[in-house]
């Protein structure tokens, strides 16, 4: 069995969510951790349209608090900002002392959808692979703890997650034309995805590949894998006391009706 066969085999709902919480525990640790002794950290989820980065964001930061852990998914560039060096709209969201920068899809769009789209000339390209890895080093050396992963699915799963978004009201506002284009520029996209690793899988900021037809295997691994490359540890929590409430000293509430109330919609519920 392939490492991918190995990945999208299904797994028991019990056990997911029990290892999904227990991860989750740990990441409160790390929360408090890098507030506790000011770190910075910065995580950069990449991958094809429908890999799964956006379900494993919404897990690592369910029980943490948004003033520490912040998602950065950017629109297309402004007409200024794209007169701009090409990185200077991502230094602007990246962390300080105490935070958290989750990046869901980064300044690699230079080397993927504006790639492949024509959307960049050949000479921004590659300045962008020259500069890249500079950039990258830079933010290592001030110390930042920076993480990148790509999630990998195959072209049969990411054909059925579209469709299921097609026929899905809830969810079809996550396809656009140009994730459907993707389809037809997939070995495009391959091309751009192995050029683009042989010239920012770099020591200072490898990139971890997480097999994903298996949303649930790959936000267990990719979380999993997280926590192990950060040397947080425990910080103790400050002892909290739950004061008295003192005794009431003559307030009296203003009449309900001078306030304008939310209806109960949930009365007719049953």
């Amino acid at each position: 069995m392939s490492p991918r066969e190995r990945s999208a085999r299904s797994l028991d709902a019990q056990v997911y969510e029990a290892e999904m919480l227990r991860l989750q525990a740990e990441l409160v640790k790390v929360q408090e951790w890098v507030k506790a002794e000011k770190q910075r950290v910065v995580v950069v989820f990449e991958g094809r349209d429908a890999a799964g980065k956006g379900g494993t964001i919404k897990r690592i930061t369910e029980y943490l608090s948004p003033r520490t852990a912040r998602i950065v998914a950017l629109p297309a560039p402004s007409e200024r900002e794209q007169t701009q060096w090409y990185f200077q709209r991502y230094v602007e969201h990246l962390p300080a002392a105490g935070e958290i920068t989750l990046f869901d899809r980064s300044w690699y769009n230079r080397a993927g959808v504006e790639r492949v789209m024509g959307y960049c000339t050949p000479h921004e390209y590659r300045r962008f692979l020259h500069q890249c890895p500079i950039f990258e080093r830079l933010l290592v050396e001030d110390g930042i703890l920076l993480r990148k992963y790509w999630f990998s699915v195959s072209d049969a799963e990411q054909q059925r997650r579209f469709k299921s978004r097609l026929s899905d009201p809830m969810r079809q506002w996550k396809l656009s034309p140009m994730d459907l284009e993707s389809i037809t520029r997939w070995e495009d996209y391959s091309r751009a995805k192995d050029e683009m690793m042989v010239h920012t899988d770099i020591p200072e900021a490898p990139w971890y590949v997480v097999e994903s037809d298996s949303k649930k295997r790959a936000r267990l691994n990719m979380i999993a894998h997280l926590l192990s490359t950060i040397p947080y540890a425990d910080v103790p929590p400050p002892a909290l006391v739950l004061p008295t409430r003192p005794a009431p000293r003559g307030y009296e509430r203003p009449p309900r009706e001078h306030t304008t109330y939310v209806p109960d919609h949930s009365a007719g519920l049953g």
